[in-house]
């Protein structure tokens, strides 16, 4: 038996798995577009929470065993799955960097807004659906890290970016 996957380069597998990055933020589109077209953007949006709370936790666990992270992994360990993540994989630019004892996760150019821009669409208001998705990726990979949403539609205070959003670890008494 032929593993398609063993014909492909090494540069090959690197586009392949942005390719398929892509396509998970082409799905979620669509099923999202779907049913606010048929049932209103609240619906739509309640949906979206519900998967992704599940979807987040999926990403996490698989990406922290991959990375064989310890079960406190801390920031340096976010970090690492943070720059695997399909959002990091398929957008077209994001920054990952640290702030004093902060972890700064940036999304300069969202591909899910750029799309319903370029549709004439009005923007996905994504602030509590971001925070649901960043918040339950990071309390997989280090349930002491909390997340703060520094900006992100309709909450935008950084007109520098889609998204951002600040991790720390949460100091215990």
């Amino acid at each position: 038996m032929i593993d398609g996957l063993d014909l492909l380069s090494k540069e090959e597998l690197k586009e392949l798995v942005r390719i398929y990055a892509k396509n998970i933020y082409a799905l979620d589109g669509v099923w999202f577009q779907s049913v606010e077209e048929k049932r209103g953007m609240d619906e739509a949006m309640l949906h979206d929470k519900n998967a992704w709370i599940r979807f987040t936790r999926t990403e996490a666990k698989r990406i922290k065993k991959f990375l064989n992270l310890s079960d406190r992994a801390g920031l340096e360990g976010l970090e690492k799955a943070l720059a695997i993540r399909f959002s990091a994989l398929s957008n077209p630019s994001v920054s990952i960097f640290r702030e004093g004892d902060a972890l700064i996760y940036r999304i300069n150019e969202c591909r899910a807004q750029s799309a319903r821009k370029d549709k004439g669409m009005p923007f996905h208001p994504c602030a509590s659906v971001g925070f649901i998705e960043h918040d339950g990726f990071a309390r997989i990979i280090d349930e002491r890290i909390v997340t703060e949403m520094i900006s992100c539609y309709p909450d935008v205070t950084d007109r520098e970016c889609a998204c951002c959003w600040k991790f720390t670890i949460r100091i215990e008494a």
